[in-house]
């Protein structure tokens, strides 16, 4: 059986130190900051990025990989080794990277590399990496592997409220009627992804309220608190994100989590005060 190398991109919010306990390894999505290009945990660290934020004048903007660079790292694999390549990529419908992946891939050898949309983003994407890894590291057939990577990604869910809809709709990522409504006094609205897509799920007034509809909206989705991993991300404020896992210990009994802040990339289109969790459906 060939040896599985797994790859992921920074859309997937998890530190180094993290990928590199299952040997995953990654893309970088650029964000580009008054002309000057940063990749996430690389050169530029969370809260450096939300330091910038609050310069006058600072537009981040993003972009996808580029497919030179991903064929460079798909032929030097192929060439120096006979491994089997999988990446699970940062949702097709928020970026470009996926199909630049499938591009890459067809050039190189699409027997031996597999792309996967993992429709999700953020520590979504992450639990599924981390999933995938597991079942690397369990010694599972590529096949096995896919299935588990196929498996999360049908069941991921993705709830969250977004600290700067204006950064939203620049991006593209909802529209204006929507912001519109998140930039109302003390209106917060909490989102979820659907199919890949950023769409409107609920709102509240005030925050308390909003992670008070952000737990009832989970415990009708989620599946069995106690036996999977719980996601949690969050932009500038770790003491919000702990608060929302001390809500869920106490109210579900979960006690398995993935905490990390939302980096460059996804921090440009949703900004500082962001809070999202990520569980299996039922």
């Amino acid at each position: 059986m060939r040896k599985i190398l797994l790859y992921a991109d920074n859309g997937c919010d998890l530190d180094k130190d993290v990928l590199e306990k299952y040997g995953v390894r990654s893309f970088y999505m650029p964000t580009m900051i008054k002309g000057k290009t940063y990749f996430d945990r690389l050169n530029i660290n969370p809260s450096e990025f939300y330091r910038l934020l609050e310069e006058q004048g600072v537009t981040p903007t993003t972009s996808q990989v580029n497919i030179a660079s991903m064929q460079t790292e798909f032929e030097a694999v192929m060439r120096d080794s006979d491994s089997e390549i999988i990446y699970i990529a940062f949702s097709a419908d928020l970026s470009g990277t996926y199909q630049a992946a499938c591009i890459a891939r067809d050039m190189v050898d699409p027997e031996r590399i597999t792309v996967i949309d993992s429709r999700s983003a953020s520590v979504g994407q992450g639990l599924i990496v981390l999933r995938a890894g597991q079942a690397v590291a369990a010694g599972k057939t590529k096949e096995e592997v896919i299935a588990e990577i196929n498996d999360s990604v049908r069941r991921m869910q993705h709830v969250f409220i977004v600290g700067n809809f204006e950064m939203l709709k620049r991006g593209g990522r909802v529209n204006s009627a929507v912001a519109m409504i998140g930039d109302l006094l003390n209106i917060k609205l909490i989102l979820h992804i659907e199919d890949g897509k950023i769409l409107p799920l609920d709102k509240a007034h005030g925050l308390k309220k909003a992670k008070k509809h952000l737990l009832d909206i989970i415990e009708k989705r989620a599946y069995d608190f106690k036996n999977q991993t719980i996601g949690i991300s969050y932009a500038k404020d770790l003491d919000g994100a702990m608060e929302i896992k001390q809500l869920m210990e106490e109210r579900f009994g979960a006690d398995d989590f993935v905490i990390s802040e939302i980096g460059a990339l996804i921090g440009s289109h949703v900004g500082a005060g962001t809070y999202a969790v990520f569980f299996l459906a039922k």
